[in-house]
């Protein structure tokens, strides 16, 4: 199964945890400082919310399409490159306090969109333990 991914980057993440636990009915599938995600089953999305500055509006992060195979994130790697799009490999990367292959493309207004697999947990949110802005980039 396929779902969209929506990153958003948020100034108040407790009560957007809230918000969305109620909007969707379901309580986050992962919690981590300064994360959360949701893998919600109807409509078919995987919705994670990054702690922003305090106050701020919330505003998009990143996009995405979670596959369940690094051969179906190799697979849109080829069908992007092949429609000439310039991508981003990057497997065995950290990210969201999850290990994953994916690749990114960026749409004609800039907005990052990664397919990507997950192939393990992590506890850290990204390649370098020591900074939290290293991955979703």
């Amino acid at each position: 199964m396929s779902r969209v991914q929506l990153a958003l980057r948020v100034g108040d993440l407790p009560k957007s945890i809230e918000f969305y636990s109620t909007l969707f009915d379901t309580e986050p599938a992962k919690r981590r400082p300064g994360y959360a995600n949701f893998a919600i089953t109807e409509p078919p999305l995987k919705l994670v919310l990054l702690e922003g500055e305090p106050g701020q509006s919330t505003v998009l992060d990143h996009l995405g399409v979670e596959v369940e195979s690094t051969e179906q994130v190799d697979q849109a790697t080829t069908r992007l490159t092949g429609e000439g799009l310039r991508t981003l490999v990057e497997n065995g990367t950290t990210c969201c306090y999850a290990r994953q292959d994916k690749v990114w493309v960026h749409g004609p207004g800039g907005e990052p969109w990664e397919v990507y697999t997950v192939t393990g947990d992590s506890t850290t949110f990204g390649a370098d333990a020591a900074t939290t802005d290293t991955c979703c980039a």
